[in-house]
């Protein structure tokens, strides 16, 4: 269950976004990731898409990378 309703970080690489969550449970904390492509529907307003095309490959991998890497949860069990 998530301790609140904000993100711990935000990713992004061209058209996609990782969204990183803190979550708790009885074993402490840990995090999970939603990504999305943000767009803007017809009438303008603001929507995020959960599907990817062929295009979106290397952002998605860019990003999954920065969030394995860089993620609090990465930075607390890596070494270096």
């Amino acid at each position: 269950m998530a301790t609140n309703n904000k993100p711990t970080h935000t990713l992004r690489c061209g058209n996609i976004k990782a969204t990183i969550w803190q979550n708790v449970s009885e074993n402490g904390p840990f995090f999970a990731t939603t990504l999305s492509r943000p767009f803007k529907d017809q009438s303008g307003a603001r929507r995020n898409g959960t599907s990817f095309g062929l295009n979106d490959l290397e952002a998605l991998v860019t990003v999954g990378q920065w969030e394995a890497f860089g993620s609090p949860e990465a930075s607390r069990l890596s070494k270096w």
